[in-house]
């Protein structure tokens, strides 16, 4: 093959290309093109594989996600369970500090070597090897702790009744009024409520009189509640042992605290009208075994 230069002036010179050369750059040319598809093809591909990688990362966050809020929410409900199981420990072990305190203070034993009030004494030298406590050996360890502070319950019990003198019998036998002053203002069993106007059960009798007067114990005992409840407002609640127990509602202020031991005539706290009631006085309820009783039995005692 020839191809001829043209030039204005002088002899055309002629060039000769040889065949294979012209093959060689049209395969070239072709190979160019060719790569160029290929690399956009590749390019349109790669696009799909980030999208779909994506689209599967998307879905494993999404996966992590709910098993997070799954693990969450199982830890909560186990705290709570925990929790629950706590504040009945604490009742139980608050119940057994109000019977050591009472059977101290009837067997007349030294309060510095049984001192319900302070917490126990411990200590060591540091363990070689230390583990953090495993939910379930938590919660085993409550449920056995639990177990035992029933038993040391019992044995309180038993313990009081056995140290039961004559003089610790008088000291909680329930006797005479809730109040220095006042009078008795709605007896005790069914009557016409005072708010509600129809006939209904009356649990205890009530005193009235001055505002912010004194309320009296009874009797000796434990105070076993002091706060708010609903319909007795400010209350307290005085274990007598013997099954007995004595309950105080309406105060203006309370002067006791739960776990305080108190003596017949201590002042627990001052006459009000909080929670249910249409003027100030002292709801005053009697109970034996958990079953309210008839408080006037006890009342009479004193005359």
């Amino acid at each position: 093959m020839k191809l001829l230069l043209i030039r204005q002036r002088g002899v055309n010179p002629v060039l000769q290309v040889h065949a294979g050369y012209l093959c060689a750059a049209a395969f070239a040319l072709v190979l160019a093109f060719g790569a160029g598809a290929y690399g956009l093809l590749q390019s349109q591909s790669a696009s799909r594989v980030d999208d779909r990688l994506v689209a599967a990362w998307r879905a494993q966050v999404a996966a992590q996600e709910a098993q997070l809020r799954n693990i969450r929410d199982r830890s909560q409900a186990e705290s709570e369970a925990l929790g629950r199981q706590l504040a009945q420990v604490q009742a139980r072990l608050m119940r057994m500090e109000a019977l050591g305190q009472r059977v101290v203070a009837v067997a007349d034993l030294d309060e510095g070597e049984f001192s319900f009030d302070e917490p126990a004494a411990l200590g060591g030298p540091t363990a070689k090897r230390s583990e953090t406590l495993r939910l379930m050996d938590l919660e085993r360890s409550f449920a056995e702790l639990s177990e035992r502070l029933r038993g040391r319950e019992t044995e309180l019990d038993i313990l009081e009744s056995l140290l039961a003198d004559e003089e610790y019998r008088d000291a909680v036998a329930l006797e005479g009024r809730p109040v220095k002053w006042g009078w008795l203002s709605s007896p005790y069993g069914y009557r016409v409520d005072p708010i509600t106007g129809k006939r209904a059960w009356h649990a205890g009798v009530d005193f009235a009189g001055k505002a912010n007067s004194e309320v009296i114990a009874v009797a000796s005992g434990v105070v076993t509640f002091a706060g708010e409840r609903q319909g007795y407002g400010k209350v307290v609640e005085i274990s007598h042992g013997q099954g007995l127990l004595t309950r105080y509602g309406h105060h203006a202020s309370l002067l006791v605290e739960t776990g305080q031991i108190v003596k017949r005539g201590d002042v627990i706290g001052t006459m009000g009208s909080t929670g249910r009631s249409t003027g100030p006085h002292v709801h005053f309820e009697v109970e034996h075994l958990g079953r309210a009783v008839n408080p006037v039995k006890y009342l009479k005692r004193a005359s």
